[in-house]
């Protein structure tokens, strides 16, 4: 496929603005193949995705953002540029539970995330033979509450040596300290069940069926520093009744879960997600 050029841009709203960004482009011999924008009406702010071609583009890769910084000045504009030819280099953390890692593994094998997934970190050991048939090394980092610290540096030891640009919980059953979320800030996707803060704990779905709910779902975000309060990039929820038994629950939801965290990776590897305070603009 042909190389692109993402522009992420968000900036006070104000008029102008898309046509200042669509004459750069035009001005340096690019070709739009895919435009969007969104204004937030309360907050006041303009967002905006464009992808561009890079074939004949007269600039180079490194001198796009100093050039375009004659229009994000005048618009008081935050740029991010990002580039299609780039595999993002992805770690997934895992624990006992299986189901978002194979998940994962299989689209990624499919070709469906662009990305090059470099290493599986597990604080167990159960889904080594699998992972590593898949062709992804598997670092097997054992934690106990006494040993957590001294774990969490060993982890952030592999991230920084295998230069990963993304990290993924995959049902990762353990909190991450202030130093490892500063280190990737929207830079890790966690997948938890909906019923937070309702079910907060153990045996979330044995909760919910205590409660007789309706509805289950699940929730992908970035994470924060604030437990399960990170931006959401995707959600998806199941309506389910008073026959569903905490198995079903339990089947339904994780297959919620496998769903949710794949859009929610897909979103951010293409390069598809501007976050701003405590949300996201997710463009399609």
């Amino acid at each position: 496929m042909t190389a692109t050029a993402v522009l992420l841009l968000s900036c006070p709203d104000q008029r102008g603005v898309v046509a200042a960004v669509a004459d750069f482009i035009a001005v340096h011999g690019g070709n739009i193949v895919h435009a969007e924008q969104h204004t937030d009406d309360v907050e006041q702010v303009f967002f905006q995705r464009v992808e561009f071609e890079l074939d004949g583009f007269s600039l180079g890769q490194e001198e796009i953002l100093p050039a375009f910084a004659q229009v994000s000045s005048r618009f008081a504009m935050h740029a991010d540029l990002r580039f299609t030819d780039h595999k993002p280099r992805v770690a997934i953390l895992a624990s006992k539970q299986s189901h978002c890692l194979f998940d994962l593994l299989s689209r990624w094998h499919s070709g469906e995330l662009p990305a090059e997934i470099v290493t599986v970190i597990n604080n167990h050991p159960d889904h080594a033979s699998l992972v590593e048939h898949m062709g992804v090394p598997y670092l097997h980092l054992p934690v106990t509450p006494q040993t957590k610290a001294t774990q969490e540096q060993e982890v952030l030891r592999a991230l920084n040596e295998q230069q990963v640009d993304l990290v993924v919980l995959a049902r990762y059953m353990q909190i991450l300290s202030p130093a490892l979320v500063n280190a990737y800030q929207s830079r890790i996707i966690n997948i938890h069940h909906s019923f937070l803060p309702a079910f907060i704990g153990a045996n979330p779905y044995r909760q919910a069926h205590d409660r007789g709910v309706k509805i289950i779902g699940a929730t992908a975000h970035y994470v924060t520093e604030e437990l399960d309060e990170g931006p959401i990039l995707d959600q998806e929820v199941s309506r389910v009744t008073h026959r569903d038994s905490v198995a079903d629950l339990t089947r339904k939801g994780r297959d919620l879960e496998t769903i949710v965290l794949a859009r929610a990776v897909r979103a951010h590897l293409e390069h598809r997600v501007l976050v701003y305070g405590r949300k996201t603009v997710v463009f399609s």
